[in-house]
């Protein structure tokens, strides 16, 4: 078997590290860093492009929405309870304005 290493510098074990560090970049905790010159180009293009513009509408929608999500649900049980012992003795009575009332306003 030959002890000729034929596997190319692609291969992380294979790397020259000082050799690495002089084309710009560096490594920090073994992680590959951009030069100085090169993250400050890199901020300048993208620093117009990186900045989202939110309504302050869209941020009030969204904070009333949270509110309206942790509140808790209300408790129509005993309302529920009332109109079904109204309907069962035969008491129940219809409010037909408030009902025309309801049905125009859903429709408009």
């Amino acid at each position: 078997m030959s002890s000729i290493d034929t596997r190319s510098s692609f291969f992380p074990r294979n790397r020259d590290v000082k050799s690495e560090s002089t084309k710009g970049g560096g490594k920090v905790d073994g992680v590959q860093r951009n030069s100085m010159e090169r993250a400050s180009e890199i901020s300048e293009r993208t620093s117009s492009d990186a900045k989202v513009n939110i309504p302050e509408g869209v941020k009030d929608f969204s904070r009333i929405k949270k509110t309206a999500m942790s509140a808790p649900e209300p408790d129509n049980s005993e309302k529920i309870a009332r109109l079904k012992a109204q309907i069962a003795a035969g008491t129940y009575e219809v409010d037909y304005d408030a009902l025309a009332d309801k049905i125009l306003t859903s429709e408009y």
